[in-house]
C-alpha cells in the first residue's frame, strides 16, 4: 500500500520516515502545514521524490481516517 513509507525504531525512533531517508511524515506535514509547497519541498530535499511526498500525505490522511477523539470528565 505504501512504498515510500518505512518504520523502523533506529531510524528515528520507530516514526514513519521516507524510505532510504530520515525525514519523517511528520516531518513532511509540518512543512506543508507552513505553506510550502509540494515543488519548494522537493527542491529543498532533493532526495524526495514527487511520489514520496505525495505518499505521506496520504499516509496521514489513512492515519487519522477512523480516529475518533473521546472528551472523558473524571469525576473525583
Amino acid at each position: 500500500m505504501f512504498n515510500h513509507i518505512a518504520y523502523n525504531h533506529e531510524i528515528l525512533g520507530g516514526k514513519p520516515h521516507i524510505v532510504g531517508t530520515r525525514l519523517s511524515i511528520e516531518f513532511i506535514l509540518e512543512l506543508v502545514a507552513s505553506g510550502a509547497t509540494k515543488e519548494e519541498i522537493l527542491k529543498a530535499y532533493p532526495q524526495l521524490t514527487a511520489e514520496a511526498v505525495e505518499e505521506a500525505l496520504r499516509y496521514a490522511a489513512q492515519s487519522v481516517k477512523n480516529e475518533i477523539l473521546l472528551d472523558v470528565k473524571v469525576v473525583a
